[in-house]
């Protein structure tokens, strides 16, 4: 981070966030032996320009991780690039298009990533639902309001894809139809045993508006998909600043290979509106406006082991010993 146009007073206030951070033990990564990945909707990043605070605030929390999925990017990306400016020359980014309507929000969908742990492998795309042939053309039954956004990255000898959606809030059944369609979508690639998709390791991960874990909208997201919860964040009840538990966001996994990838116990998530915090950091913000400085969601994290040589080996030895 670069810290030297910061003032004495935002230099206090950032303090106050470093020390929230390191209460919660977010562990070092280690190169080529383990990252830490994060999801974040960050609100409406983008639509209207942050205070330098909220920029620099921003920029803190999203250094601590190797690889962010962020959600909820506007169609402009000028914060966007000024948090960039704070994070320094290591940090590169992939980025979807955005679809400029109100289901879609106008939104990107975003992976920034530290590239001396993280590299980019090639693959970037919007995933679509899956098509009929109607007549002369191939149309789908169902609509995404937004565009999941999956790319590919190696760290360490773990290569994998990671698979990021901001789901519609909207109706109740809306909702739930689009999460069902895409668990099905993901099951219809990545049951496929044709060798048909990049890289068999898959992570998920975004703002789904799952209310609670075990609710129909998780299981919408799950039960198809084969979609798994690390250890980790099964105890996480709550990835909101506004009141009650709402657990919105997700880490979750897939592998046809159970020996493929490990996700280590470390996982959370930073809770900056605890204690007041919130207004600490934005003190002469309108309560209603502070978290269109920072975020109404918290970002959520874990640490993955990325050395793997030995998994990778076991299962070219039981795939060709079958």
């Amino acid at each position: 981070m670069h810290y030297s146009s910061l003032t004495p007073e935002t230099a206090k206030k950032l303090k106050l966030l470093i020390e929230r951070i390191e209460e919660c033990h977010i562990p070092s990564s280690m190169l080529d032996e383990s990252i830490n990945v994060a999801t974040w909707n960050i609100r409406e990043f983008g639509k209207k320009s942050r205070s330098e605070d909220g920029i620099v605030f921003i920029a803190q929390i999203l250094y601590q991780f190797d690889l962010i999925a962020i959600t909820e990017v506007r169609e402009d990306l000028s914060d966007f690039k000024r948090v960039l400016k704070y994070l320094g020359g290591d940090w590169k980014y992939v980025v979807s298009d955005w679809q400029n309507d109100g289901g879609g929000n106008y939104e990107r969908t975003l992976f920034l990533y530290d590239q001396r742990m993280v590299h980019f492998t090639g693959l970037a795309a919007e995933a679509q639902p899956n098509r009929k042939k109607m007549g002369d053309e191939y149309i789908s039954q169902q609509s995404w309001w937004r565009s999941p956004y999956m790319a590919s990255f190696r760290a360490g000898s773990f290569d994998f894809i990671i698979l990021a959606l901001h789901a519609r809030w909207g109706s109740n059944n809306g909702r739930l139809k689009e999460l069902a369609g895409f668990s099905e979508w993901i099951s219809s690639r990545w049951d496929d045993k044709s060798d048909v998709v990049i890289d068999d390791d898959l992570i998920v991960v975004g703002d789904f508006n799952t209310p609670r874990i075990g609710d129909k909208y998780y299981k919408a997201l799950t039960e198809k998909s084969r979609l798994k919860m690390p250890r980790s964040l099964s105890t996480i009840k709550d990835t909101a600043v506004s009141a009650g538990n709402k657990r919105y966001d997700q880490i979750l996994h897939r592998s046809t290979d159970n020996y493929s990838f490990s996700f280590s116990d470390h996982g959370g998530v930073i809770d900056f509106a605890r204690d007041g915090l919130l207004e600490k950091l934005f003190p002469d913000v309108k309560p209603s406006k502070r978290t269109y400085e920072l975020s109404d969601h918290l970002p959520m994290w874990i640490q993955i082991y990325t050395n793997n040589e030995l998994q990778r080996l076991d299962s070219i030895i039981r795939n060709r010993s079958s």
